[in-house]
């Protein structure tokens, strides 16, 4: 009897070691293929961003007006919202390999079509680029939480975003054609390696349920959690400021209100993504590294309406392209309500979380730009005082800053310190 038990507790380590080595090999997996999803998001964000650099060259091509060109861009942006639900929700129900390099496939035939001189291949390839781009940071945000231990987590989706910015500033110097040809054709190679390196998942019964409700199960359960809205809020609270106010109208603002050349406009609207590139990583991993989420977001805010100030009202001698990076580097923080969510809701539906917020922060931003361009954008460079329409849409944004921080207070610190420590026996 003694010789039987010895023999089973000799031979039980054995599965449990080779399934660790499997847990193991498989987790590397997960952060390769989270890498090559990174570039995907990096290429994503060049295809997003490229367009605003040549308006009169794609004016040429389609043979269309600036107006023309507009209404093709912003199709893209239609695809987009709707597929981040989809997207969020097809992750959890099929996993990363059946569906992220699907969406880099589908953003690669998008750009091959947007490099067609007719307007209906430029409508239909914008159609496509942005249904496929909804893949990019909910695949890379949902690989990221199952390579990396929630202690990284944070740290993780910081480095995501600052990739993706960097594709926003991708240096432009090649005709229409060639340019949408050569990045479709690296789209469509880094599909082909993203399949090969995506582990295989283990998904769980609720997988097998068929039909449309089931696609729909995981959002049922992210949107029942009222935390879920805390941290859509946020997150579009802090992203408003610096997509609407600054990419979209910064350079006017800039240039028209405080009478600068159209090259420096350009170069000080720019220092908010440059800010982003190193805000996104650092207050990530400050978050990981102290353990709390809500400290670091209220304190990045806090940051951005000292920048606010600064850059509206000037009490210090610094310069409006220091306060717009410091600006910038303070609104990374918006990165953070990303790994909350996740942690606030079951780990079925990370994907379909991250698809949520997708969703949740669009909408804020869509509410917010035609109250900024009502209420302020439309008049740039047409007030009687110039300097105080400027400080007004400055203070637009800190309202906005402010209320971040007001929410934030409400949100669930999911951060590793905040947790119960187990108790030693």
């Amino acid at each position: 009897m003694a010789s039987g038990n010895s023999v089973s507790a000799a031979a039980s380590p054995k599965p449990t070691l080779a399934a660790q080595v499997k847990t193991e090999a498989q987790t590397r997996g997960f952060i390769i293929a989270w890498a090559f999803t990174v570039i995907f998001y990096f290429l994503e964000y060049a295809v997003r961003s490229s367009p605003s650099v040549m308006i009169p060259e794609l004016e040429a091509s389609f043979a269309t007006t600036a107006l023309g060109i507009s209404a093709i861009l912003a199709v893209y942006y239609y695809t987009y919202s709707t597929m981040s639900l989809v997207a969020g929700a097809a992750l959890d129900h099929l996993g990363a390999k059946r569906t992220v390099p699907i969406g880099v496939l589908v953003l690669g035939i998008g750009c091959l079509l947007f490099s067609m001189p007719a307007v209906v291949a430029g409508n239909t390839g914008r159609l496509l680029q942005g249904a496929g781009s909804a893949f990019a940071f909910t695949g890379a945000v949902y690989l990221a939480a199952h390579g990396f231990s929630a202690r990284y987590l944070a740290t993780a989706i910081g480095v995501t975003q600052c990739v993706g910015m960097l594709g926003g500033s991708m240096e432009r110097g090649l005709s229409v054609h060639v340019f949408w040809v050569g990045i479709g054709a690296l789209i469509l190679g880094n599909a082909v390696l993203l399949y090969v390196a995506t582990p295989r998942e283990q998904l769980g019964a609720h997988i097998q349920e068929g039909g449309f409700g089931a696609l729909l199960k995981p959002y049922k359960i992210v949107f029942s959690n009222p935390q879920s809205y805390l941290c859509g809020a946020v997150a579009g609270l802090l992203f408003a400021p610096t997509t609407i106010g600054d990419m979209i109208w910064g350079v006017a603002a800039f240039q028209k209100d405080l009478q600068l050349s159209y090259h420096n406009a350009v170069v000080t609207a720019s220092m908010v993504p440059l800010g982003w590139v190193v805000g996104c990583p650092l207050v990530g991993w400050l978050s990981d590294r102290i353990g709390r989420r809500k400290p670091v977001i209220i304190g990045s805010a806090v940051v951005m309406i000292l920048a606010a100030l600064q850059i509206a009202f000037k009490p210090l001698p610094l310069s409006a392209k220091v306060g717009m990076f410091i600006f910038g580097v303070g609104s990374g923080a918006a990165m953070i309500p990303y790994s909350i969510i996740k942690e606030v809701n079951p780990d079925n539906v990370k994907g379909s979380a991250t698809g949520g917020i997708n969703f949740l922060v669009f909408a804020l931003t869509a509410f917010l730009g035609p109250i900024f361009a009502s209420h302020v954008g439309r008049d740039y460079g047409t007030t009687a005082d110039l300097s105080q329409h400027f400080q007004k849409g400055a203070i637009f944004w800190i309202g906005c800053c402010a209320a971040a921080i007001l929410v934030s207070f409400f949100l669930r610190e999911t951060g590793h310190a905040a947790q119960p420590q187990p108790t030693a026996k």
